[in-house]
């Protein structure tokens, strides 16, 4: 049985999701607040989730930054367009807006679970002899594993997606902003700092090469 966790705050609106989902076979979780709805992945680890925007605590934004590996559709009352490519691409898997079709939330469900049997070709980035694992989020050298701060993780995901292509510092704060709110463009530098040599001493080498006033590219060799 896959399971469905529901993070919304009003309780009518989850019952009425919880009741159709359990008439499809669901199994379902509930959550009323951001904060509560992150322990609740952590701890059960859903099929799925549909996310409300609107949340006491953390709100919808900040906790689909900090979920992985789990496809969320986001319902939500907001209508804009630029909210939902917004949402789409900050690593939402969808978008239906309130008030919802049943037969269009249902089938929007089916879409992402049959997606989400399909092996994720890019979820492990590799270059050369380094790998990142967006799942797991481990970083190996030569298949030694490289223990990075989260900023440091932050910056190299981005660069190992777009390698031999120069990142403007600008672009790299502004990518890694929410999940890295510390890093400011006076630690940028340091932070990447650390990154090339946490990755040299494991690899003999230099992975990162500094575009003079523009920004930081991972090298494929």
């Amino acid at each position: 049985m896959k399971t469905i966790a529901i993070i919304d705050d009003d309780i009518h609106i989850g019952d009425v999701l919880e009741e159709i989902l359990r008439q499809e076979g669901y199994g379902t979780l509930r959550a009323y607040s951001g904060t509560e709805a992150l322990y609740l992945v952590s701890e059960n680890k859903p099929d799925l989730i549909l996310l409300d925007l609107m949340l006491p605590g953390l709100a919808g934004e900040e906790v689909l930054a900090k979920i992985s590996g789990i496809p969320v559709i986001v319902v939500s009352a907001r209508v804009d367009v630029e909210d939902k490519v917004h949402l789409l691409l900050g690593g939402a898997a969808d978008y239906i807006t309130k008030p919802f079709d049943t037969k269009e939330l249902l089938a929007r469900i089916t879409v992402q679970l049959r997606n989400s049997f399909t092996p994720k070709t890019d979820s492990v980035f590799s270059v050369s002899d380094l790998s990142l694992n967006c799942l797991s989020h481990e970083v190996t050298v030569l298949g030694e594993p490289v223990r990075l701060t989260k900023t440091e993780y932050a910056i190299l995901k981005l660069l190992i997606q777009n390698p031999n292509q120069v990142i403007a510092k600008s672009v790299i704060l502004e990518r890694i902003s929410a999940d890295t709110p510390d890093c400011t463009d006076s630690s940028l530098k340091q932070h990447v700092s650390n990154l090339r040599k946490k990755l040299r001493d494991k690899g003999g080498r230099d992975y990162i090469e500094a575009v003079w006033g523009i920004g930081f590219k991972l090298m494929e060799h």
